[in-house]
Formats: structure tokens, sequence, C-alpha cells
């Protein structure tokens, strides 16, 4: 594992372990699982590890692990304070507090404000006197690093970047963000205040893997390299002196050594003049495709009236970057055969969902769109048959489908 320093020369390891996609178990996290998968990935070197509060379940499993494996003292956690729920001091105060307990910690490594998208929010923190809240934290030492996750766009980032003296960030950045959201200009700016810069959603919530265009996939395959999609995606960013650390949600003790493997040999300033050819070319591929650009991070949901936002949108782009029929098929599994329907046509337009979107996707336009090509009448007619008829095999104790 190659490591690169904090703000004050501690060393954070070039690969941190994204808790927000810990694999789940009927309603809640698969503890055995996600703990042989985050130990593997402490053995092989990686000692940062990224939760939220509005992560189902994350920071509770979190720390459950650290405490079964008794690592805290070697290894970092980072966690966000919900600053779109915060309405006075005390309740950052609550939250704080609730997050040491889910974390059964007594500091916190690197505290984010969680997803600022423009400097009135930050603003608004500071006039409930979070300054001072900070002040008093970090002379205690429960807080080690403050910092915040940011999703908007580069000039508010700046804007948030410039106006307080940040221990670190943390921004959405990709070879397809690189001039979206804080893109590499925001990068470059925190790099040149030596301030440290996590990356979020590397593999755009693995769509630089799973959902790549067959063309692009080609491409990969007979290049001389024989690296995987997630290879080149990832050394694209370790390529780049301004990143120190890249975070990626491993649910797979396979991932977690082929993560570590490439993290231990991707050096920054090593990628030619072939190679960002390359990620150009795939670029241009993926975004002659792709039809919405959601990550699946999840933040739009629960949709009030059970809308599965990002399968829905899954199933869109895949008709683009794969084929119609493998689409449907998905839809109909993941989507359209639930016991609970969460269908398009379910949205009242209450517009909860684009207030909390970070890719500041058109939602209620565009799942309109999606039902239309992924549910056309003859196929709500379908699947309506199926529907009645496997519910009706569950009542009665049949196997249905799964």
């Amino acid at each position: 594992m190659q490591y690169r320093k904090d703000k004050y020369g501690k060393e954070i390891s070039a690969l941190g372990y994204g808790c927000m996609r810990f694999t789940r178990k009927g309603s809640g996290i698969d503890l055995e699982k996600a703990e042989q998968e985050l130990m593997a990935a402490f053995q092989a070197g990686v000692n940062y590890y990224d939760t939220a509060y509005i992560y189902p379940g994350s920071e509770v499993a979190l720390g459950e692990i650290v405490k079964r494996g008794g690592i805290r003292e070697q290894i970092s956690i980072a966690t966000k304070l919900p600053q779109y729920l915060i309405g006075s001091t005390s309740q950052i105060e609550k939250y704080f507090r609730e997050q040491l307990t889910r974390l059964q910690t007594d500091y916190i490594d690197y505290y984010l404000m969680h997803m600022l998208t423009d400097i009135a929010s930050w603003h608004k923190l500071k006039d409930l006197g979070i300054l001072k809240w900070i002040e008093d934290k970090k002379a205690a030492g429960t807080i080690r690093n403050l910092g915040f996750s940011f999703h908007g766009d580069t000039e508010m980032f700046l804007q948030i970047l410039n106006d307080y003296d940040w221990d670190f960030c943390q921004i959405q950045y990709n070879y397809l963000d690189e001039t979206t959201q804080a893109g590499r200009r925001g990068l470059e700016a925190a790099y040149e205040k030596g301030i440290p810069v996590i990356i979020m959603e590397p593999l755009r919530g693995g769509k630089l893997v799973n959902l790549l265009p067959e063309r692009a996939k080609k491409l990969i395959a007979e290049d001389e390299h024989h690296w995987s999609a997630a290879e080149w995606a990832l050394r694209w960013l370790w390529d780049q002196p301004g990143v120190t650390c890249i975070l990626s949600g491993m649910n797979s003790v396979e991932m977690v050594e082929e993560n570590c493997r490439i993290a231990s040999e991707a050096l920054s300033g090593s990628f030619t003049a072939r190679e960002q050819q390359t990620i150009g070319e795939l670029r241009n591929i993926i975004q002659a495709n792709v039809k919405v650009g959601c990550t699946g991070c999840r933040y739009c949901m629960p949709c009030p009236k059970g809308v599965d936002i990002p399968g829905l949108f899954q199933c869109y782009n895949k008709i683009y970057t794969e084929n119609l029929r493998d689409a449907r098929h998905e839809y109909a599994q993941v989507i359209g055969l639930r016991k609970e329907p969460a269908f398009a046509t379910q949205c009242v337009n209450c517009g909860k969902c684009e207030s909390h979107c970070p890719q500041h996707i058109e939602i209620r336009k565009m799942i309109k769109a999606a039902d239309k090509e992924l549910r056309p009448f003859y196929y709500r007619i379908g699947l309506n048959i199926a529907r009645k008829f496997i519910m009706r095999g569950k009542r009665s104790g049949g196997n249905g489908v799964e």
C-alpha cells in the first residue's frame, strides 16, 4: 500500500474504505461479510474508513467491526455531520454525540460537513455558531481534522474552500467529472493550498465498470496493458498528485485485493500521453451513451411514494449502454415484480428527491422518460399479470420468483 500525507504529515492510505455500500442482508447490513472484507483491507494496509450519519446502519457496523478487531488506534475514521438536518447549535452536539456512540469511540479523526452544495449552507452553520463548536472540539481532541464533502459546481467549491482554514475536503471526481462538480480546477486549487483531497465516486457508483458500452469494453480488452475498467479509472486518479485518498465501496474480498494491488502500484505522474488518450476515448464513448448521470448514491431516497429512483435510472441507462431487452429484464427483476410497487407513476411531484440530488438531475422529468421506454403499455399489462400471479403464489406458500 502506498501512503500520502494529510495536512499535518500523518500518513493516509492511497486507498480508503467507503462504508456506504456495505452488503445488506434483510433489513440491515451483513455484518459478518462486511467484517471479513474490511479486515482484509486493514491487513493490506488500508487505514482510512469513511462513513456518514445518514448511511443506514453504516456507522454502527463500522464501530462494531473496529471494536471486534481491536484496531481503533491503528486506523482513521471519517464521518459526517448531516448539516442539512441542523437547525440549532444544540442539534450539532446531539448528532455528534450520537455518532460517537454509534462508532464506539471518543474521537473522530476526520469530521466533515456533509454534502455542502453552496456557500449558503456553510454560512448557515457559521450563523449557528459552529466555528466556536469546532474550536472547542479540536481543543478537546474529539475532532482531529475538520473538512467538508461537496456536491455542486466548481465556483461554489472554490468559495467554500477559501472561506475557512480547512484540514481536508472530499469531492466527487473521476474521468467523467473532470470538468463538472469541483472538477480538476477544484482539486488543483485545494492541492495548491496544501489541503488533502479525498475522492468519492471514483467509478461513478460502479458505472465506469458495470455499465460501459460495448465499444468501451472492446477498447479496454484490446489494450496492451490488460488493465480492468476499474484499474484504468483508479490509475487515472492516482496519477494526479492532488489526490490524497480514493474511497472505494468494496463489497467482496476479491475487490479489496484487486484495489489494494492497484493502490500499491499506481504512481503519481506516471500516466503516458497514450494512456491519457485512451481515457479520453473512453470518456467520449460513455458520454455518447449514458442518458442520466446518476451515481446510485441514494441521497434521493427514500421516496415518500416508494419510487425506486436509482434502480429506475440504472435500468434506463442500460438501454443505451447495453440493450433494451436486458434493460427491461432487469427492470422486471428489480422494480416491476417487487412485492411493494416502485413505479415512476407513483411520483406526486413533491420534488424532495431533487433537493437532495448531488448530481442536480431533473429527477421528476427523467423518471417519466425512463418509465416510458422501460414500461410501454403492453409491458405494463404483462407486468401486472405477472405481479398478480407471483403475489398469489406467495400468499398460498408457493415459491414465486426471486
